[in-house]
């Protein structure tokens, strides 16, 4: 008696599932003041998406890079190899990353996301409006150079800095972190240099060879380090080397 119900039920559903109306995957409306909105499904889908590229974005459009690899170096010249940890310095970054991005953050709930929440902007307003702050603060960490060779690989003219496509701003950004980042780096770097110089040539002029310079100048480092403060010094150094739009 099972048996025959069963048949009858798998062939009978493609035509129950026919039946059943589903619901649209992705349709365009048109509200009365003439502005376009997805979907639900299709703002979801959107979202989703937009968090596994999360971390891509943060590296890529934030100040995160620069404050990592400035800590990374620092932690090259002070010769303690893996202390801090990564998770540390990764932690460190993020925190200090959400410090100096704050206004830009605050501004981007203000001009978009509470707006949107509330139903008074439609979904692709709420995110050209939200990319107006962002745009602005890769563009004041831009340099010039950098800018007119992406903008010249990519064939386009620029004529007004506020109208830079995000294709090009996004690379010419992360180059000139890049450039920012290493030279912060190599002005951390020299007065641990000296350090390891002198007690190379002391060790040297002792007959002492075979003991190595880093043994003996890594106590002074971190001495030398922690007199003057240098995480403090350090971090409201990358802080400031930030220009952020209405202050960090």
């Amino acid at each position: 008696m099972l048996k025959p119900l069963v048949f009858l039920f798998l062939a009978l559903f493609p035509v129950l599932s026919w039946a059943i109306p589903g619901i649209p995957a992705f349709t365009v409306e048109t509200d009365a003041t003439g502005g376009q909105d997805y979907t639900l499904t299709m703002q979801i889908l959107l979202l989703m998406t937009g968090l596994t590229l999360l971390p891509a974005a943060l590296i890529a459009t934030t100040s995160f890079l620069r404050i990592i690899i400035v800590l990374a170096l620092l932690r090259q010249a002070l010769g303690t190899q893996q202390t801090p940890s990564n998770q540390v310095l990764i932690g460190l970054s993020l925190f200090l990353t959400l410090f100096i991005m704050g206004p830009v953050f605050d501004k981007i709930y203000d001009v978009a996301v509470s707006p949107y929440m509330e139903e008074q902007l439609q979904f692709t307003e709420a995110v050209k409006l939200g990319s107006g702050p962002m745009h602005q603060f890769m563009l004041q960490q831009t340099r010039e150079d950098d800018l007119g060779m992406f903008a010249e690989m990519a064939d386009v003219t620029l004529t007004n800095p506020q109208e830079v496509p995000f294709k090009i701003l996004i690379p010419a950004f992360m180059t000139s972190e890049l450039k920012t980042a290493f030279q912060i780096g190599f002005m951390l770097f020299i007065p641990f240099l000296i350090i390891d110089l002198v007690v190379a040539s002391l060790l040297m002029s002792m007959g002492m060879m075979m003991l190595s310079p880093m043994i003996i100048s890594l106590p002074f480092k971190l001495m030398l380090f922690v007199l003057i403060d240098g995480w403090a010094l350090v971090v409201g150094t990358i802080a400031n080397s930030f220009v952020v739009p209405g202050g960090i």
